[in-house]
Protein backbone atom coordinates (compact mmCIF):
# COMPACT_ATOMS: atom_id res chain seq x y z
CA UNK A 1 0.00 0.00 0.00
CA UNK A 2 1.21 3.48 -0.85
CA UNK A 3 1.11 5.89 2.07
CA UNK A 4 0.04 9.48 1.45
CA UNK A 5 1.64 12.15 3.61
CA UNK A 6 0.41 15.74 3.40
CA UNK A 7 3.05 18.29 4.47
CA UNK A 8 2.59 22.06 4.50
CA UNK A 9 4.11 24.82 6.61
CA UNK A 10 0.63 26.07 7.59
CA UNK A 11 -1.71 23.77 9.48
CA UNK A 12 -4.84 24.98 7.63
CA UNK A 13 -3.29 24.21 4.22
CA UNK A 14 -2.36 20.69 5.32
CA UNK A 15 -5.85 20.15 6.77
CA UNK A 16 -7.58 21.44 3.63
CA UNK A 17 -5.59 19.20 1.26
CA UNK A 18 -6.02 16.23 3.60
CA UNK A 19 -9.79 16.79 3.75
CA UNK A 20 -10.09 17.02 -0.05
CA UNK A 21 -8.24 13.72 -0.44
CA UNK A 22 -10.27 11.95 2.27
CA UNK A 23 -13.56 13.16 0.77
CA UNK A 24 -12.40 11.69 -2.55
CA UNK A 25 -11.97 8.28 -0.95
CA UNK A 26 -8.20 8.32 -0.46
CA UNK A 27 -6.59 7.31 2.79
CA UNK A 28 -4.15 9.90 4.13
CA UNK A 29 -1.64 8.29 6.46
CA UNK A 30 -0.28 11.50 8.01
CA UNK A 31 -0.41 15.29 7.93
CA UNK A 32 2.74 17.20 8.93
CA UNK A 33 4.05 20.73 9.28
CA UNK A 34 7.77 19.89 9.17
CA UNK A 35 10.06 17.92 6.88
CA UNK A 36 11.58 16.23 9.92
CA UNK A 37 8.24 14.67 10.80
CA UNK A 38 7.79 13.52 7.18
CA UNK A 39 11.20 11.81 7.32
CA UNK A 40 10.25 10.06 10.56
CA UNK A 41 7.22 8.55 8.83
CA UNK A 42 9.19 7.55 5.73
CA UNK A 43 11.63 5.64 7.92
CA UNK A 44 8.82 3.29 8.97
CA UNK A 45 7.09 2.89 5.57
CA UNK A 46 8.34 1.28 2.36
CA UNK A 47 6.85 3.68 -0.16
CA UNK A 48 4.45 6.53 -0.57
CA UNK A 49 3.58 9.96 -1.89
CA UNK A 50 4.46 13.22 -0.17
CA UNK A 51 2.11 16.08 -1.07
CA UNK A 52 3.74 19.30 0.01
CA UNK A 53 4.11 23.03 -0.45
CA UNK A 54 7.26 24.85 -1.48
CA UNK A 55 8.29 25.61 2.11
CA UNK A 56 7.68 23.62 5.27
CA UNK A 57 8.37 24.96 8.78
CA UNK A 58 11.93 23.60 8.83
CA UNK A 59 13.00 23.14 5.20
CA UNK A 60 12.15 23.62 1.54
CA UNK A 61 10.82 20.84 -0.67
CA UNK A 62 14.20 20.41 -2.44
CA UNK A 63 15.95 19.58 0.84
CA UNK A 64 13.17 17.18 1.80
CA UNK A 65 13.42 15.43 -1.60
CA UNK A 66 17.17 14.90 -1.08
CA UNK A 67 16.52 13.04 2.19
CA UNK A 68 13.57 10.97 0.94
CA UNK A 69 14.07 7.31 -0.01
CA UNK A 70 13.81 6.61 -3.76
CA UNK A 71 10.56 4.69 -3.19
CA UNK A 72 8.76 7.92 -2.24
CA UNK A 73 7.39 10.33 -4.84
CA UNK A 74 6.65 13.97 -4.21
CA UNK A 75 3.79 16.15 -5.42
CA UNK A 76 4.71 19.82 -5.10
CA UNK A 77 1.83 22.29 -4.91
CA UNK A 78 3.25 25.76 -5.51
CA UNK A 79 3.26 28.74 -7.79
CA UNK A 80 4.80 27.79 -11.17
CA UNK A 81 7.32 30.62 -10.76
CA UNK A 82 8.85 28.72 -7.81
CA UNK A 83 9.79 25.76 -10.04
CA UNK A 84 10.08 27.40 -13.47
CA UNK A 85 13.68 26.16 -13.82
CA UNK A 86 12.49 22.56 -13.54
CA UNK A 87 11.72 20.01 -10.86
CA UNK A 88 14.09 17.41 -9.36
CA UNK A 89 13.66 13.71 -10.19
CA UNK A 90 10.77 12.12 -8.34
CA UNK A 91 8.85 15.41 -8.03
CA UNK A 92 5.62 16.22 -9.87
CA UNK A 93 4.37 19.83 -9.83
CA UNK A 94 0.83 21.17 -9.58
CA UNK A 95 0.41 24.93 -10.07
CA UNK A 96 -1.39 27.21 -7.62
CA UNK A 97 -4.26 28.01 -7.46
CA UNK A 98 -5.07 24.33 -7.27
CA UNK A 99 -8.14 22.68 -8.73
CA UNK A 100 -9.60 19.75 -6.78
CA UNK A 101 -10.05 17.77 -10.00
CA UNK A 102 -6.36 18.20 -10.93
CA UNK A 103 -5.21 17.24 -7.43
CA UNK A 104 -7.27 14.04 -7.32
CA UNK A 105 -6.30 12.97 -10.85
CA UNK A 106 -2.61 13.63 -10.24
CA UNK A 107 -2.56 11.66 -6.97
CA UNK A 108 -4.46 8.77 -8.60
CA UNK A 109 -1.96 8.78 -11.48
CA UNK A 110 0.96 8.70 -9.02
CA UNK A 111 -0.63 5.80 -7.09
CA UNK A 112 -1.12 3.83 -10.33
CA UNK A 113 2.51 4.47 -11.29
CA UNK A 114 3.67 3.17 -7.91
CA UNK A 115 1.45 0.09 -8.29
CA UNK A 116 3.03 -0.66 -11.69
CA UNK A 117 6.51 -0.25 -10.23
CA UNK A 118 5.61 -2.55 -7.33
CA UNK A 119 4.34 -5.23 -9.76
CA UNK A 120 7.56 -4.93 -11.78
CA UNK A 121 9.66 -5.39 -8.64
CA UNK A 122 7.63 -8.48 -7.69
CA UNK A 123 8.06 -9.87 -11.20
CA UNK A 124 11.82 -9.45 -10.97
CA UNK A 125 11.87 -11.02 -7.52
CA UNK A 126 10.25 -14.19 -8.89
CA UNK A 127 13.15 -14.93 -11.22
CA UNK A 128 15.09 -17.82 -9.74
CA UNK A 129 18.83 -18.12 -9.52
CA UNK A 130 20.55 -21.08 -11.17
CA UNK A 131 21.11 -22.61 -7.73
CA UNK A 132 17.40 -22.44 -6.94
CA UNK A 133 16.51 -23.90 -10.33
CA UNK A 134 18.95 -26.74 -9.73
CA UNK A 135 17.44 -27.54 -6.29
CA UNK A 136 13.94 -27.60 -7.82
CA UNK A 137 15.09 -29.91 -10.64
CA UNK A 138 16.79 -32.25 -8.14
CA UNK A 139 13.64 -32.41 -6.01
CA UNK A 140 11.50 -33.13 -9.07
CA UNK A 141 13.91 -35.88 -10.17
CA UNK A 142 13.79 -37.45 -6.70
CA UNK A 143 9.97 -37.30 -6.64
CA UNK A 144 9.81 -38.82 -10.13
CA UNK A 145 12.18 -41.64 -9.17
CA UNK A 146 10.79 -42.53 -5.74
CA UNK A 147 7.08 -41.83 -6.28
CA UNK A 148 6.75 -42.77 -9.96
CA UNK A 149 5.57 -39.28 -10.91
CA UNK A 150 5.82 -37.58 -14.26
CA UNK A 151 7.77 -34.33 -14.38
CA UNK A 152 4.52 -32.38 -14.58
CA UNK A 153 3.11 -34.20 -11.53
CA UNK A 154 6.30 -33.58 -9.56
CA UNK A 155 6.22 -29.91 -10.49
CA UNK A 156 2.57 -29.58 -9.49
CA UNK A 157 3.32 -31.37 -6.21
CA UNK A 158 6.11 -28.88 -5.47
CA UNK A 159 3.86 -25.94 -6.31
CA UNK A 160 1.01 -27.21 -4.15
CA UNK A 161 3.30 -28.01 -1.21
CA UNK A 162 4.91 -24.59 -1.55
CA UNK A 163 1.56 -22.80 -1.48
CA UNK A 164 0.29 -24.85 1.47
CA UNK A 165 3.41 -24.28 3.55
CA UNK A 166 3.73 -20.60 2.63
CA UNK A 167 7.30 -20.98 1.36
CA UNK A 168 8.72 -20.40 -2.08
CA UNK A 169 9.32 -23.36 -4.40
CA UNK A 170 13.07 -23.53 -3.90
CA UNK A 171 12.66 -23.72 -0.10
CA UNK A 172 10.03 -26.43 -0.49
CA UNK A 173 12.29 -28.33 -2.88
CA UNK A 174 15.14 -28.08 -0.37
CA UNK A 175 12.87 -29.46 2.40
CA UNK A 176 11.83 -32.38 0.18
CA UNK A 177 15.46 -33.17 -0.63
CA UNK A 178 16.38 -33.05 3.06
CA UNK A 179 13.47 -35.26 4.15
CA UNK A 180 13.76 -37.83 1.36
CA UNK A 181 17.54 -38.17 1.63
CA UNK A 182 17.55 -38.97 5.36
Amino acid sequence: MSHIIVAFGKRENAANIRNVLVRSGMEVSAACLTGTKVLQYTDTWNEGIIICGYTLQDMQYTELREYLPESFQMLLIASPTKWSDGLPDGVVGLPMPIKVYDLINTVEMMIQTMERQRRKRRGRARERSTGEKQVIEEAKALLMERNNMTEEEAHRYLQKSSMESGTNMSETAQMILTIMNE
